[in-house]
């Protein structure tokens, strides 16, 4: 009686509840009009002032297509902490920069300071030797860094509930140094990996995308921990907080490990497809997953494939193979969707990998066949059981490929709908590694741009094959685009960032350190630099805003679920952020209003597309650099300060050892 009572209660509260915008002041880049290829003239006009709903309601009209573009494992500092106007590395004196300097211990045994440097296909590194002589350090090939949650929160140094930022060095070096009285060279590569950056030079067409349309410098990871929370908060604004609330029993123990438990922070693999799943699975997995990767529970928290259903959802779930399970945690929330008798909007996770793509062999289902490429713990969607396990729901889950086939077949959904779009370990253009050394060209094939795996160079290419893709369609003049990363890989990023949740242990699960996030639309605004503050979270807040959707904050269960949260564990956020909580910007101040109202017209498609012949052309054999081609001088470059390359810095310790 009293848990109904609590519900009914929670869900009354629906009615009193307004969603406020926050956030900070914007602050515009210069407005240099910078372009790829050729100068376009854009024509400007005065921003006619919209109240928020006026500027919703222009995007409601405007926008029918939301495309996400959700690539792994980049910091805002090492990627665009040099972009001018941006709150970057070189923004404030280094006195006043948080972990600006930072230690490590070298293999002498003596402490040395160590600050951010840039690496790039200019910048040589002392120990890369090619051929007999010093080679360029070719940073779009670098090895990964640790970003566990337990890790994450050491390096974020949290001190009396602020985030000092000032250990990512010194913990990447500890995790390498396991004996002895001083610490290998690996142990010392690895630290300084963890404070290199990389710019325009190394990465030009997100630069441009940047430099073009709207680069947001204060988004940051929702949860603090590896890919797959950020892959549930790209979806459902949280990654099991709520869950936790109604199923004290499931909070995470061992959440270093592979054990499962919510909030999920660590990569266990979805438990649908996993060797625990009775049921013939309808989704894939990895065949080289197993054993290894732990298996996590079946998430039953709410997310945007719910409420984008609309009034289909009570016929859609319908289809459960179990749905006293997999609806167990979230059946006021179906019916109060239906109920809502909004119509559905589609949705599309499209990975690399999922089916079988054109890098696939023919034969078994083996590391070299189908699913080669699927990275499992990266399909967000996957862990849900009303997903993973309804045979209506799992169809709208695909392949890499398949995204291409349909954006240049126009075979996508003619009332418009949110596609995610997502890479893995291989790429489906046969691109391979400016670096001509023979381990990283078998090893750095990815186009999801996490390290180890990936090339960033190839990885953009990805996003702008993709763009490129969009941008020839008809989809084009209804369309937002947004480009964001999972989390920031354990790479170093000064901003401290709110701090919200405490999980089960007691240590911080959210905010993580900043994530970069472009958008690009024919209604956006033009070189914008915007610092409202948000995260992964905003995503979901954007679709919600866009598509009129309930928030999931606002659904009776979650509202429940969050509500139970303050009353067991005396915390107000544990639960979706796309409501409720402060600090989530909905990135509507990404949009031009004179685009919107036609004072100034749209974006035309050629302003967003790349040449193939740059695209396919990665940036380490153009003649003239990333940054000179772009125009763009970079902070640090500006200001003339050094770039403090140490002398045994290796990108590669791991993979190319000296």
């Amino acid at each position: 009686m009293r848990l109904q009572m609590l519900r009914k209660f929670s869900a009354g509260l629906l009615t009193l509840l307004l969603v406020q915008p926050y956030g900070l002041m914007a602050q515009s880049a210069p407005n240099t009009h910078r372009q790829l290829v050729s100068k376009y003239h854009i024509p400007t006009a005065s921003e006619p002032a919209l109240s928020q709903a006026a500027m919703i309601d222009l995007l409601q009209k405007k926008i029918k297509y939301v495309f996400v573009l959700y690539q792994e494992n980049r910091s805002f500092d090492s990627y665009f902490g040099t972009f001018p106007g941006a709150e970057g590395i070189y923004s404030h004196p280094a006195a006043q920069t948080p972990g600006f300097t930072q230690q490590l211990t070298d293999v002498t045994g003596s402490l040395v300071n160590i600050q951010p440097f840039r690496i790039g296909p200019s910048d040589t590194c002392p120990h890369s030797i090619v051929n007999g002589s010093v080679s360029a350090c070719y940073a779009a090939d670098t090895d990964d860094i640790d970003h566990s949650h337990p890790r994450m929160v050491a390096k974020m140094d949290v001190q009396s509930g602020k985030a000092l930022m000032d250990q990512f060095a010194s913990v990447e070096e500890l995790k390498y140094w396991t004996s002895g009285a001083t610490p290998s060279l690996k142990a010392k590569q690895m630290g300084e990996l963890a404070m290199a950056h990389e710019d325009c030079d190394t990465v030009p067409l997100l630069w441009g995308y940047a430099d073009k349309f709207v680069l947001f410098d204060h988004i940051f990871q929702t949860m603090t921990g590896p890919s797959t929370p950020g892959n549930l908060s790209i979806i459902g604004a949280q990654a099991g907080q709520t869950q936790w609330a109604l199923h004290p029993s499931e909070g995470y123990t061992d959440n270093g490990g592979t054990l499962p438990g919510v909030p999920l922070m660590n990569d266990s693999d979805p438990f649908w497809g996993s060797p625990d799943e009775t049921n013939p699975p309808l989704v894939p997995v990895n065949p080289t997953d197993f054993p290894g990767y732990g298996i996590e529970f079946n998430m039953t928290f709410a997310t945007l494939p719910l409420t984008l259903a609309g009034r289909d959802l009570q016929s859609l779930t319908a289809s459960d193979r179990d749905a006293d399970d997999d609806l167990a945690d979230v059946k006021q929330d179906v019916g109060f969707i239906t109920d809502l008798h909004k119509k559905a909007v589609p949705f599309g996770w499209y990975e690399e990998g999922f089916d079988k793509e054109v890098t696939d062999n023919e034969g078994p289902e083996d590391a070299n066949g189908t699913h080669a490429s699927y990275i499992t713990h990266h399909n967000g969607p996957q862990y849900f059981g009303y997903v993973a396990n309804n045979p209506a729901m799992v169809q709208q889950l695909h392949g890499l490929g398949d995204f291409f086939d349909a954006v240049n077949q126009r075979t996508l959904p003619k009332e418009g709908g949110l596609f995610f779009v997502k890479g893995g370990y291989t790429n489906l253009f046969s691109l391979k590694p400016g670096d001509p050394d023979t381990t990283v060209q078998g090893a750095f094939l990815g186009d999801d741009d996490h390290p180890a795996y990936s090339d960033a160079q190839i990885s953009e290419a990805m996003v702008a094959e993709a763009i490129n893709a969009i941008a020839a369609s008809p989809y084009w003049s209804q369309s937002a685009i947004i480009i964001t990363w999972d989390d920031s890989e354990g790479d170093y990023d000064h901003v401290p960032p709110p701090i919200r949740s405490f999980g089960p242990d007691g240590s911080q699960i959210t905010d993580g350190p900043r994530v970069p996030l472009l958008v690009i639309s024919p209604y956006a605004s033009t070189n914008q630099v915007v610092s409202d503050q948000g995260s992964q979270s905003s995503v979901v807040k954007f679709v919600d805003t866009v598509f009129g959707l309930p928030p999931l904050a606002l659904l009776p269960d979650e509202l429940y679920g969050r509500f139970l949260g303050a009353v067991e564990f005396g915390q107000l956020d544990l639960g979706p952020e796309d409501a409720l909580t402060p600090g989530i910007t909905d990135l509507t101040r990404a949009f031009s209003a004179a685009r919107l109202t036609g004072i100034a017209p749209p974006l035309p498609a050629s302003y967003a597309m790349v040449p193939s012949s740059l695209v396919t052309t990665l940036p380490s054999a153009w003649t003239t650099g990333g940054c000179q081609y772009l125009g763009i001088t970079t902070t640090d470059r500006a200001l003339g300060v050094p770039n403090p390359i140490p002398s045994d810095f290796n990108p590669r310790p791991k993979t190319n050892p000296y």
